[in-house]
């Protein structure tokens, strides 16, 4: 697993930190913390604005 970021395109805002096997596992973990059962069950005017996923290589 990976740990991944996702923020908000418009704003910056961080959205979730955590990890994740890939970004769309990342997205639906997201979505999840928000209530919702995936990330396909956003309402279309969030997932319209759009979300940036990073993968964060952290060294230890």
């Amino acid at each position: 697993m990976s740990i991944f970021q996702i923020r908000q395109k418009t704003s910056g805002a961080i959205l979730w930190t955590g990890s994740a096997d890939d970004e769309h596992t990342a997205l639906d973990a997201m979505a999840r913390e928000a209530g919702y059962p995936d990330y396909s069950a956003l309402p279309d005017t969030l997932r319209a604005a759009g979300f940036e996923t990073a993968k964060l290589d952290l060294i230890s």
